[in-house]
């Protein structure tokens, strides 16, 4: 191979390679329910919404799945059912919406470190921090890899407090071969650009509780029933038909796009196993991840570069990496605490996520792997260089 672009050889790839791209069905398996809505003038939480929310709880086993127009509103929407107050267990390692909606709904979030290798909430950890102000424990399924649910569930059944989940990245996730969707008293997704579901956008609540489901479809149309008597103050959350019927059918294709994108995942491990200083995030056995991003965590000594030296010489190379969480949500500026979270702050500088999506050609799987060993075998020259 050339040099690293970065040091004067030419890019890898001539053309950029996005870090995800969605995984669309084609026009004609969609214009039938497309042209339906344009005549009837039925845009929003309609027919097709309601045919995606019994597709996606017969799909996940589920009581109810409530279709929102964000996993936000959903997460949102739950602790107003719940009618939680005080404080708020949350990992600091996450997207910030998780933090966003603790804090929009009046509540202050303590932030907890996660397991090393498995990148989730640490139990033990989450249970230090209960006190008489906690009200519940908000976790999310990381990058679609399934928390410790059941040591979770314990602490809050122990401690008397709510359990719920940012289940964002998990449609398709499977905890000791249930689907995620069904634990905790209410799980919240996204079903964005980023997602093996997509929507477009959008998202689902999703819950065996009768009362929770309720309030929450409630709570997507302000908070009234139909009455326009409000039961509580509510959200505009409700999903268009349009998002329905892109979901509805991304969703019939998720188990041949998900088993698409296990398979890529499986050609990064093996090419990139022996590369000094890189390690894969760690799953349970009996879980199933979406593997909704595929991180890599750097041992800069061994590898030889920094996960920033690394992340702008892929950028030469053409080759868009995100720096998911860093900064975690204790050190951004919106929810800044003085705390230490060793594993947190030790794992989020480090760990870089590459080009992963469903119909990703292999070749190119191959090529960012030859990428990144190329950029190891030069990185005294890359350090010199920068």
């Amino acid at each position: 191979m050339d040099k690293p672009a970065i040091i004067g050889g030419r890019p890898r790839f001539t053309e950029v390679l996005p870090i995800t791209k969605p995984t669309l069905p084609d026009y004609e398996s969609i214009r039938g329910n497309v042209e339906d809505i344009m005549k009837t003038g039925m845009v929003t939480n309609s027919k097709n919404v309601r045919s995606f929310e019994k597709a996606a709880s017969s799909y996940m086993g589920v009581k109810h799945a409530v279709a929102m127009n964000s996993c936000t509103a959903g997460m949102m929407l739950v602790m107003k059912s719940l009618k939680l107050r005080g404080e708020v267990i949350t990992p600091s390692f996450t997207f910030c919406a998780t933090t966003n909606a603790i804090e929009w709904c009046g509540m202050k979030p303590v932030f907890a470190d996660i397991e090393e290798g498995y990148l989730c909430a640490d139990p033990n950890h989450v249970n230090e921090l209960v006190t008489k102000k906690t009200s519940a424990i908000l976790a999310t399924h990381v990058f679609g890899n399934p928390c410790d649910i059941g040591a979770l569930q314990d602490i809050a059944d122990d401690r008397k407090i709510r359990l719920f989940f940012d289940a964002a990245h998990c449609f398709g996730s499977e905890y000791k071969g249930k689907k995620i969707g069904n634990f905790g008293d209410a799980e919240s997704f996204s079903l964005s650009p980023t997602k093996l579901v997509v929507a477009v956008e959008g998202g689902f609540l999703t819950t065996n509780d009768d009362e929770i489901a309720r309030l929450g479809i409630m709570g997507r149309d302000y908070g009234h029933d139909g009455s326009y008597d409000c039961e509580f103050a509510g959200l505009n959350a409700r999903m268009e038909e349009f998002n329905a019927i892109i979901g509805n059918e991304t969703l019939k294709r998720l188990e041949k796009n998900l088993q698409m994108r296990t398979d890529l995942v499986g050609i990064y491990r093996q090419g990139l196993s022996k590369v000094p200083g890189i390690s894969f995030q760690k799953i349970r056995d009996r879980s199933r991840t979406t593997y909704k991003d595929f991180p890599l965590i750097l041992d800069e000594k061994e590898f030889g570069l920094s996960r920033d030296q690394l992340y702008e010489s892929l950028r030469m190379e053409n080759i868009i990496s995100k720096k998911y969480f860093d900064p975690p949500s204790h050190k951004q500026r919106a929810f800044r605490q003085d705390i230490r979270l060793p594993v947190t702050d030790s794992i989020a500088p480090r760990i870089i996520s590459i080009p992963l999506f469903s119909h990703m050609p292999k070749d190119d799987v191959k090529k960012v792997i030859e990428t990144i060993k190329n950029i190891h075998e030069n990185a005294e020259d890359i350090r010199k260089a920068l």
